[in-house]
């Protein structure tokens, strides 16, 4: 079965429009417009086909002239309101196979529990708060808007082109198999893309003449986010940034472009920049020792990688931590040291377990995980059994059988519904 996409941000809709055409412009002007002209637009009363066109291809001309790189094609903007981004939004997710294997890592992490579906989750919480995307698809930006007179963030439209500068120049190829890889991936595309957003918005306060941005709602309503999931959909635009600032620090714009061509290896690297390129994550391998009644989900790969964001994402959305740096800071004690993780669901009929291996750089930083997920559980009132085992009333979200180890730096966590049935979703070593 080939894997879905996780975390669908850039979604893909059709949508009609003609083909965009080639662009015979030098870098810095656009559809005769240059980075540097001032425009006679006002955002007050929403922007009609013409300004819209005036506004698109000076924000395209000055990215250009931040970035040294040509737009290929010009970029359409179509408006689409959030009704329709919802109905857009309704399928996919894979299907059911792959939909109840993620759950269980989702449920690994604590932050979507039994009672929830993560793909009703994830729907929810992006459908109230994208306010536009990038369809590599049909190369153009959509704008979700909330109003019947759209207006045109010039943050949301900066950030999308510089989307479509990365289409036409590097593509948008996946091919990121676990959970950690692909943020760690979206940390560089999204991370530009904050990147430059930020640079472009500077520039608006000291020396450019800048079209003031419409107040926005923030989307479709806070009721329907969840803060877990939010907060890990969020790492590669909040560390992103950071990451390729250090790396234009180390080797200018030819050292961000190189990054299309080796994309961070985890979330860690991306964390914590000194760390990339050279340091890898461990392999690891989760072997089956389950037995007749207990088997692993078919799908590829039957396990997944959690990554040291996501971990910090489970303590911090647990209430356990709130980071050296903050809630978005993505740094503490607990998750840093991770060296590396697999996570691999299993079923027996409508039942559900897993086991998740994780591997820590030092003993000392396996200890520190061991004793907060410890915590983790406690919060959740688990009864301690003996022998690493832990009971979380059937009542709770998360109810559940738990046997946690620590073995030099390796810690390993295996979930079933009883404390019978630990042994026959992951028996114990010898």
């Amino acid at each position: 079965m080939r894997r879905a996409a996780l975390l669908g941000i850039l979604l893909a809709v059709v949508i009609a429009g003609c083909a965009a055409p080639v662009l015979q412009d030098p870098i810095g002007e656009e559809g005769d417009v240059p980075w540097d002209r001032s425009l006679n637009v006002t955002t007050a009363d929403g922007l009609n086909a013409t300004e819209r066109r005036l506004v698109v291809d000076r924000a395209m001309a000055r990215l250009e002239h931040l970035r040294n790189l040509e737009f290929e094609k010009r970029v359409p903007v179509t408006v689409i309101d959030r009704a329709q981004y919802l109905a857009n939004r309704s399928g996919g997710g894979g299907d059911e196979t792959f939909q109840r294997w993620n759950d269980q890592v989702w449920e690994g992490l604590f932050i979507v529990g039994e009672n929830r579906s993560f793909h009703e989750v994830q729907n929810r919480t992006l459908g109230s708060q994208v306010l536009g995307y990038y369809s590599p698809s049909r190369e153009e930006i959509v704008i979700v808007s909330d109003s019947p007179t759209p207006t045109l963030s010039r943050g949301t439209l900066v950030h999308e082109l510089v989307h479509a500068l990365q289409d036409q120049h590097v593509g948008f190829g996946d091919g990121a198999d676990t959970q950690d890889r692909q943020l760690a991936r979206r940390s560089v595309t999204e991370g530009e893309a904050n990147y430059l957003q930020s640079l472009y918005e500077s520039r608006c306060g000291s020396g450019w003449s800048c079209i003031d941005s419409p107040a926005s709602g923030g989307g479709g309503g806070g009721g329907q986010v969840d803060a877990g999931v939010l907060l890990v959909i969020l790492q590669p635009y909040v560390t992103g940034p950071d990451f390729v600032a250090a790396i234009r620090d180390r080797s200018g714009w030819d050292g961000v472009d190189a990054l299309y061509g080796q994309y961070p290896e985890s979330t860690e690297q991306v964390i914590h920049p000194d760390r990339y390129p050279e340091e890898s994550p461990v392999d690891v391998r989760v072997p089956d020792r389950s037995s007749d009644a207990w088997s692993r989900f078919d799908v590829d790969p039957v396990g997944d990688t959690l990554g040291e964001a996501s971990i910090f994402a489970m303590f911090q959305d647990n209430g356990l931590r709130d980071g050296e740096g903050g809630r978005y800071s993505f740094q503490d004690e607990a998750s840093a040291g991770w060296g590396g993780d697999t996570l691999v669901p299993y079923r027996d009929g409508d039942r559900y377990g897993y086991v998740w291996k994780t591997v820590w750089d030092t003993r000392e930083d396996a200890r520190e995980f061991r004793a907060t997920y410890g915590e983790l559980l406690a919060t959740h009132d688990a009864d301690a059994r003996g022998d690493g085992v832990f009971v979380i009333p059937d009542a709770n979200p998360f109810g559940d059988a738990f046997r946690v180890t620590r073995s030099g730096s390796t810690v390993t966590v295996v979930n079933a519904p009883t404390p019978a049935d630990l042994a026959d979703v992951h028996a114990p070593a010898d």
